[in-house]
């Protein structure tokens, strides 16, 4: 995700005084043109780029590199370390892309201006974020299926549920959208925007047993009330088991994600903080 200012559309028809979008085919066009103008500057953004897609990729090399071809075992819970790192590793992949970038790039887009003026147009301020949404989900598939297709390089079973694989990643993507909108409305300036995304993100993403399973129950029972450790689950479920949603692990994404919207709605703030 980028800074960039949004590209000046003219948004009136001098004719009628009607919103274009209406002219040009209602809420949808506005909505498809959001998300192009999104994706169109996640693209022309290198940085952005191998951050979100090259870690993810190196870090299943080295885990193959690693546990490439070994037996299953009650470390990993009856699975092969392959089949365990690649599922978790796309889950914090996803948990990168939608909860981390989205908070960072919200933060400054505020304190650079962007969303007071953005929000000065005609933009229904549901379809932003809709069009944020939609982006952050179109780059969490591209992701899992790069550490899917690289952890297949080294034995790892493709997923065998993917209904399953397809429902969770759009909770999580949801739940982690709202609670990176939550983030970025509580955090005061853009430079404390990633101390405060990693001051969350580090330690949920190590008691939920990213890197490496956590085998003590009083630690897996609290990890299991947050949002990541459940997202975890579930993705190591559809990835390796294939036995259906999951609806516990499924109920918590969304509550969580319930609660950051309530956050986001409630304390989200269009115009730059005073300092």
């Amino acid at each position: 995700m980028t800074t960039l200012n949004p590209v000046a559309v003219d948004v009136t028809d001098a004719t009628t005084d009607r919103p274009s979008r209406r002219r040009r085919g209602g809420d949808l066009a506005v909505l498809l043109h959001q998300i192009r103008y999104e994706q169109l500057s996640f693209w022309r953004n290198p940085q952005a780029m191998i951050f979100t897609f090259v870690f993810p990729i190196a870090f299943i090399a080295i885990i193959g590199a690693v546990f490439g071809g070994g037996e299953a075992s009650d470390f990993f819970y009856g699975r092969t370390g392959m089949q365990y790192y690649t599922a978790t590793i796309a889950a914090v992949s996803v948990l990168g892309a939608c909860y981390g970038q989205l908070a960072i790039a919200l933060a400054a887009r505020r304190q650079t201006g962007v969303l007071k003026r953005l929000h000065a147009t005609p933009l229904p301020a549901w379809i932003y974020f809709a069009g944020l949404l939609a982006h952050c989900l179109m780059v969490s598939v591209i992701d899992v299926v790069l550490v899917v297709s690289v952890g297949a390089l080294y034995d790892a079973p493709v997923p065998a549920d993917w209904a399953s694989v397809g429902v969770t990643l759009l909770l999580g993507s949801v739940c982690y959208c709202a609670l990176g909108a939550a983030v970025a409305s509580l955090v005061s300036n853009s430079e404390a925007a990633p101390a405060v995304v990693q001051f969350v993100q580090f330690p949920l993403v190590f008691i939920s047993g990213s890197y490496f399973p956590i085998h003590s129950d009083t630690l897996n029972t609290l990890a299991g009330l947050l949002p990541v450790k459940p997202f975890n689950d579930a993705l190591l479920s559809a990835f390796t088991t294939g036995d259906g949603l999951h609806w516990k692990q499924h109920g918590v994404l969304l509550a969580w994600g319930v609660l950051g919207t309530l956050i986001a709605v409630r304390r989200f703030r269009w115009d730059p903080r005073p300092e």
